[in-house]
């Protein structure tokens, strides 16, 4: 069985390589390589798989999953500037793959402690930048 559940923040970011120049990052990532930085109202999804418990019927507690993505993903990266104030893009293009792939990183060892065996896991983070452009990332494979 899947659980999904929504969350959404605001970011702003810079899409550009300190290594090139201003031409090749324009190049590469176009408007997203202004030094200004420009702004997203990202939507998260995450998909946890596991069997549901025989005594509480859930998956997995929606509040504690609440908790874990309010703590690591939305406190620290709502209405901030992702490349200045969010490790770790201060050296990461903050691309929405890269978001995708820390977003895993952050939260995957929380599900895993609190599953604690019972066979629940991440099965997959997707992280929309706009309504018609989402990454889904669902770990090493």
């Amino acid at each position: 069985m899947f659980l999904t559940r929504k969350a959404e923040f605001s970011a702003s970011h810079v899409c550009a390589n300190p290594a090139w120049s201003a031409e090749r990052n324009q190049a590469v990532y176009g408007n997203n390589a202004n030094p200004n930085g420009h702004g997203h109202n990202y939507v998260l999804e995450v998909t946890l798989a596991g069997e549901p418990d025989r005594v509480t019927g859930m998956v997995f507690d929606l509040r504690e999953l609440k908790e874990i993505l309010n703590r690591e993903v939305v406190d620290p990266m709502d209405h901030r500037f992702l490349n200045r104030e969010v490790q770790p893009f201060d050296r990461v293009i903050p691309t929405t793959e890269n978001l995708a792939v820390e977003i895993w990183k952050r939260i995957e060892p929380q599900i895993r402690a609190i599953g604690r065996g019972d066979g629940v896991r991440l099965h997959n983070v997707r992280l929309y930048e706009t309504a018609d452009l989402y990454v889904d990332y669902g770990g090493e494979q």
